[in-house]
């Protein structure tokens, strides 16, 4: 069984929409699950640039999976102990939830297997 690390990372602008309506983040961070593969989330780090609370949300198939919150100006690290089977032709993406009218940057790393 061939085992594949895969991240959805990078550094990005966003504007808030409401804590309760999380929005895409980036095009980027959008991962289609290949068939016959399983997908397992490991670890989340992310940092935030604005002065409020954000989150970030990890969606599957358009339903929030996880939450990652993130203090103002400030930054985290997940290792995730609860580790889920993603199975092949499921989409993965990463959203952010902010106050609304709330503006900043927010840095992502999602670490992932797939076998």
């Amino acid at each position: 069984m061939l085992t594949q690390n895969l991240f959805l990372q990078g550094i990005y602008s966003f504007h808030g929409a409401g804590m309760e309506k999380p929005v895409p983040i980036h095009s980027e961070l959008l991962h289609y699950v290949p068939d016959g593969v399983v997908n397992q989330t490991l670890y989340f780090r992310g940092g935030n640039s604005s002065p409020e609370l954000i989150a970030v949300v990890l969606i599957r198939n358009g339903v929030p999976m996880r939450y990652f919150p993130i203090g103002a100006k400030s930054d985290v690290h997940v290792p995730l102990r609860v580790v889920e089977d993603i199975e092949g032709g499921t989409a993965i993406e990463l959203h952010v939830a902010a106050p609304e009218g709330v503006s900043g940057t927010v840095v992502v790393d999602l670490g992932m297997v797939e076998h």
